[in-house]
């Protein structure tokens, strides 16, 4: 019986347990919902998370405002004043989507972290299939969308994206990965307390660990709200990406320096006998960009040396938070909650 057992328990991941207590290892689970007005979703969002995934050790749901001006944060409000398995997070403003779930990956109390985005394009039953992909032995487990709803221009340029990422700069990312995923909270906070200038969570964990994979899942068109990411936004987080996470760039920007001194200096010695002012426009270009290209290189060097300010700044939580992530220590976090939960 100790021998089946033991078995059972190695072939799902989980401790071998023993005749003197028939437990397995718990799997504790934080569900993590950035959300930006989305008051129309925060209900249904809770309603299919708790349906479909309340059997797990533990549950919390852990709702990061992102600076909504609707009635998400009264919701979110009212949900935890009846459920203690729902905490929260309120930014002061509207810091966008990676600082979102950063907070969230940060104060999730649980061993495992589901990313789940309120908009419920991936139901929340879906992450039933990288749990049990996680069990096998894996840090991160990324959903892959397999009938992507969305439109024919986020599609296209999600391709496009991955083409430039992955193979003109050689960035390594679960290829169709999405923010639908399974991390471990170790490794969660590990990225975030990095603090890094642009958190990009789908490059940072291949920096980290070989312990991750992908999954095929369900995705659903959005039903209530519109979406908050804009065009501009995804172009500026991809040269984020491009620049932050890729050599490439910079060498790309150097040689062109260079070569284009070089060119410079050729058209100097072409204009030697010609008029005095081309031979020190030629003299002059080539030496701008001779130390334009040096000083190129030592930009990034400086550059991530330097601090930056708060990924996030937090108004109001029903949790414990470290002061310096808080406006004002203290008066953010709603007594009602917190003597509930104790």
């Amino acid at each position: 019986m100790v021998l089946i057992l033991t078995a059972v328990t190695a072939a799902i991941g989980a401790t071998p347990v023993t005749m003197e207590g028939l437990q397995v290892h718990p799997f504790t689970l934080t569900v993590v919902v950035p959300c930006l007005d989305e008051e129309e979703n925060i209900v249904p969002v809770y309603e299919e998370i708790v349906t479909e995934l309340a059997g797990f050790d533990d549950l919390e749901i852990l709702f990061v405002d992102d600076g909504s001006t609707d009635e998400t944060l009264d919701r979110i409000r009212a949900l935890a004043a009846r459920d203690r398995r729902v905490s929260y997070l309120s930014f002061t403003r509207n810091f966008g989507v990676e600082p979102a779930f950063s907070a969230g990956y940060r104060y999730a109390r649980n061993d495992w972290i589901l990313h789940l985005d309120a908009d419920l394009q991936f139901p929340p039953a879906e992450g039933r299939r990288l749990i049990e992909t996680a069990r096998t032995g894996y840090d991160a487990v990324f959903g892959i969308r397999v009938d992507r709803k969305d439109r024919w221009s986020r599609r296209v340029s999600s391709k496009i994206h991955d083409l430039i990422a992955r193979r003109l700069l050689g960035i390594e990312l679960p290829a169709g990965a999405t923010t639908f995923r399974l991390v471990r909270a170790s490794l969660a906070r590990r990225i975030v307390d990095l603090r890094l200038g642009t958190p990009y969570f789908l490059a940072t964990v291949p920096r980290l660990t070989a312990a991750w994979t992908t999954v095929p899942t369900a995705h659903r068109p959005r039903l209530r709200g519109e979406p908050k990411v804009r065009w501009r936004g995804l172009a500026r987080h991809s040269v984020e990406l491009f620049v932050s996470y890729s050599d490439r760039t910079m060498a790309a920007a150097v040689t062109a320096c260079v070569l284009a001194a070089l060119l410079a200096f050729a058209g100097l010695a072409v204009t030697l006998a010609g008029v005095s002012a081309s031979v020190l426009l030629c003299l002059a270009a080539g030496i701008a960009l001779a130390a334009l290209a040096v000083m190129g290189r030592y930009l990034v060097h400086i550059g991530r040396g330097q601090p930056r300010t708060p990924l996030y700044l937090i108004r109001e939580a029903n949790i414990p938070i470290a002061p310096a992530d808080l406006l004002e220590p203290g008066p953010a976090q709603r007594p009602a909650r917190l003597a509930a939960a104790s």
